[in-house]
């Protein structure tokens, strides 16, 4: 007992280990001066990029309105404008700041089809799906769901942050009349699934209510470790995906696909109490009958369907979201299975198709008509088949990863949906994914087997090019020619060679800035958008484009993990000479026998040895206190018997991350 006061203060300083959002770098502000050349200011649409987007126009049927009237459909209400804050003022969330895009052709800085999906994206407020079945929609990157029960409000997914999940709750609230939460859903691991949770519930509540918190089998194990192993790097480089650092304009953010991008508030975690297992298993809550059918692999490694037999609704969770979704995430992940996400869909087709009424998911809008859920259904899996399959046929017939990508294209009709456009997830990076699992990174050419550092590289190929002032005059013909592609790429290596040639950095940009602009997804658009920003500005150091985790999360880590966790954060080449062996006495978990070899954490579970250096005795949540380096705290919940400077040894070559590395500049 007398550890839990300190806990707290404990998982206050765990958050270096979260999902990224925590760990601001102070001191690591780019390169500050650098002005990118003339200006700052981001440029217009060549001709090459009008023309690019004007085809759009003549490769898709813009008076097809289906999608958009479904994402219209059973408006019941929404504020005339959207912005929500945290408790400080920080905005965490915004529409109003897409006012813009309301009745307006796209411009010439837009794909006009990444603008159509925008301007549906940006349609927000309360939805009927069907009788007793609502959604809030537009109040973060998610959906969040809400069953009308006999007493109270079973809720799917409550979206990143809880000042999100409170206004929408509040919306529904006021216009259905208020009721208590009475269950929780949530269909898979990823945070835009459950960080808004305590914006609806409070832990108290669940416990005192009994309130069921329903997720799959795994899902706790994924939601953990996704978060903290590379959750520094993913998160980094989730702010170049969702375009965290851009304006809403029409030269920066537009929607991804799945919704307008990522909320910045506060994000909490509860764990869930009632495991699913296995397809067909059933609840009923507060008298609404729910059957899961689990889709491990897909769109997350723990997911599932749910049907509802007295509704004829089925909600397919991320598994269909109206978009080509990703095989392979551009924040980093591992890779998805293309060929397990089309047969979980047809599977769910097969259990529940012939009586849905409508489809509903986490993301985007609804489907009606049992003939257009057939149809949407059978096009979103055979698109994901298609990719790993035509894959596959390329593998065996001898094409790299880069080639194949410069060729898929998917078949005309799969090509013309609307529902199947890429503004999230794309064919080529997709097919990459694909190239990845079954074969990895090499290539088979023996050339690529160890290539040299991109810095070395760099400097090598500018050697043998000679001056760069002629490379970047060539480039810039090159720009001229509307060849953006190959501009970015050699003024990149001349900036990884030189960077600080401010006349590669700016021409570097500036393809990049076309090649979003053209781009039809979403993610691709803040990709190229949000490098054209750093090289002209340095690396933006801002605080306010990251969410704040709550250490809700971290109390959840088994031992393992923050054994697996340290073994991540110490600097096994300058620590080689470290050799330890320490009892892990923990006051509330198995005893674990810690060793680091050569530097090398390793770790047994109900073992111990009489001949270690020390032992620790300690709460398993005063492992942060080792994993923060924190000497105060160590001192507060930690008994140390044995050797009196083990825990320095210990955490002497710990390195502490960096939140705001340099991604497009060495």
């Amino acid at each position: 007992m007398k550890y839990k006061k300190i806990w707290s203060c404990i998982l206050t300083t765990a958050c270096v280990v979260s999902l990224a959002a925590c760990a601001a770098a102070p001191g690591n502000e780019g390169n500050g001066g650098k002005d990118g050349g003339s200006s700052k200011k981001a440029k217009k649409a060549t001709g090459m990029t009008k023309k690019n987007n004007e085809e759009v126009y003549d490769l898709l049927d813009f008076d097809d309105k289906q999608e958009m009237e479904f994402a219209k459909k059973n408006l019941l209400a929404a504020p005339s404008e959207l912005e929500i804050k945290d408790e400080n003022g920080k905005t965490v969330w915004s529409q109003k700041a897409y006012s813009f895009l309301e009745d307006r052709e796209a411009p010439d800085t837009v794909n006009p089809s990444l603008w159509r999906s925008t301007q549906m994206n940006h349609l927000y407020g309360l939805f009927e799906v069907t009788d007793g079945i609502y959604q809030v929609r537009g109040y973060d990157m998610t959906n969040i769901t809400f069953i009308q029960g006999e007493t109270g409000w079973i809720v799917f997914d409550p979206l990143i942050s809880t000042e999100c999940s409170k206004a929408a709750l509040e919306l529904v609230n006021e216009e259905l009349g208020e009721r208590p939460v009475v269950g929780i859903v949530m269909s898979h691991p990823h945070v835009d699934h459950y960080g808004g949770i305590k914006g609806i519930i409070s832990e108290e509540e669940v416990a005192e209510r009994r309130i069921p918190v329903i997720a799959p089998d795994g899902f706790e194990e994924h939601a953990v470790s996704e978060n903290v192993y590379a959750g520094n790097a993913m998160g980094r480089r989730a702010g170049y995906q969702y375009g965290t650092m851009l304006e809403s304009s029409e030269t920066g953010a537009m929607a991804i696909g799945i919704g307008m991008g990522q909320s910045t508030g506060t994000i909490s975690y509860i764990p869930p109490n009632d495991i699913i297992k296995a397809t067909g298993d059933r609840r009923t809550i507060d008298g609404v009958e729910m059957e899961f059918q689990m889709t491990p692999g897909t769109e997350a490694p723990a997911e599932m369907n749910t049907w509802f037999p007295q509704k004829k609704a089925l909600w397919m969770a991320e598994n269909c979201t109206g978009t080509l979704h990703n095989l392979y995430t551009l924040r980093g992940a591992q890779v998805r299975d293309g060929n397990a996400w089309a047969e979980y869909i047809m599977e769910a087709l097969t259990l529940y198709g012939e009586e849905a009424d409508v489809v509903f998911q986490a993301h985007n809008w609804p489907h009606w008509g049992n003939g257009v859920i057939r149809n949407y259904m059978k096009d979103t899996a055979a698109m994901y088949k298609f990719i790993n399959d035509q894959t596959l046929m390329y593998i065996n017939e001898g094409y790299t990863s880069d080639e194949i990508a410069n060729m898929i294209t998917l078949p005309e009709r799969l090509e013309k949906n609307w529902y199947t456009r890429q503004y999230y997830g794309t064919v080529a990076h997709n097919s990459k994914a694909v190239y990845q699992r079954y074969m990895g990174w090499y290539d088979a050419n023996p050339v690529n087997l160890n290539r040299l550092a991109p810095t070395d590289r760099a400097k090598k190929y500018m050697e043998y090019l000679g001056d760069a002032d002629a490379v970047l005059q060539k480039a810039e013909e090159d720009y001229e020619k509307g060849e953006y592609q190959w501009v970015a790429e050699i003024t990149n290596m001349i900036v990884f060679a030189e960077p600080d040639n401010e006349r590669a950095r700016s021409l570097c940009a500036d393809a990049l800035e076309q090649l979003g602009y053209q781009a039809e997804s979403g993610t691709w658009r803040n990709a190229f958008l949000s490098g054209a920003k750093e090289l002209r500005e340095g690396t933006v150091a801002d605080p306010d484009i990251k969410a704040n985790v709550s250490p809700d999360l971290m109390k959840s880590m088994t031992p393992e993990m923050m054994l697996d966790y340290l073994g991540i954060l110490l600097d096994a080449n300058r620590a080689q000479d470290v050799n330890l062996r320490i009892n892990l006495n923990f006051t509330d978990e198995e005893p674990y026998l810690l060793t680091v070899e050569s530097g090398v954490v390793l770790y047994q579970k109900n073992a111990g040895a009489l001949d270690a250096d020390a032992t620790l005795t300690l709460p398993r949540l005063g492992m942060f206190a080792i994993l923060n380096d924190d000497k105060e705290q160590q001192k507060s919940v930690i008994r140390v018997e044995g050797d009196p400077e083990v825990l320095e040894k210990l955490t002497e070559h710990m390195v502490k991350f960096d939140f705001f590395f340099h991604i497009v500049e060495p």
